[in-house]
């Protein structure tokens, strides 16, 4: 019996150090799984780390495998699959490019970009340029709307995500200080923005 491929969203912690990302990449690859989607930034440069989300899909027994693996690696401090976890926000950002060289075009366009969400964020000679904010099959809904009006080019980010509700990554008691201190009445703007 086969098992049945899902896509699951990870967040990982990891130090903000040299080879990270390498190491991280090199896993999936190493052991052939595939990655669909992959973004990393900083997001504490105090405590020097970075949250790195990666999309993939697989048989619960290869996606249990990447979770545990990814844990075991040097620089991670923390990995949640947050398919597995519950209710997550996953948003990616594109820029759409397309050729406009006709008034019917630029009316269906124009249409296009207000049922999807997108934004006109430049137009020079002839063409423009779309920016949409969305999940995945969203922002895929509306280049498959453009592309017979004339797409030309698409750069898209990886997705982003995070957990509803009171989880967060590496700070699994925030949420649950932030309230402590709303009911105290006590604290400033900037501890009650980030639990400290």
């Amino acid at each position: 019996m086969t098992e049945t491929s899902s896509r699951h969203c990870f967040a990982i912690l990891v130090n903000n150090e040299p080879g990270v990302l390498a190491r991280v990449i090199g896993l999936f690859s190493g052991r052939g799984y595939n990655i669909e989607s992959l973004t990393v930034d900083e997001v504490d440069r105090e405590k020097n780390l970075s949250r790195i989300t990666v999309v993939t899909s697989g048989a619960p027994r290869i996606i249990s495998q990447v979770g545990a693996q990814l844990g075991r690696l040097i620089p991670v401090r923390e990995v949640v699959n947050l398919t597995e976890q519950g209710r997550f926000v996953e948003s990616c950002v594109a820029f759409v490019k397309v050729v406009s060289n006709s008034a019917v075009a630029n009316a269906d366009l124009k249409m296009a970009a207000r049922k999807y969400g997108a934004r006109v964020v430049d137009e020079t000679d002839g063409t423009v340029i779309f920016e949409i904010t969305s999940d995945f099959d969203q922002i895929d809904r509306f280049i498959k709307h453009v592309q017979p009006l004339g797409l030309v080019e698409v750069a898209r980010t990886g997705s982003v995500a995070m957990a509803c509700g009171t989880e967060a990554l590496g700070r699994p008691d925030a949420v649950r200080k932030v309230r402590k201190m709303e009911h105290e009445d006590a604290s400033t703007p900037d501890e009650l923005m980030f639990g400290i």
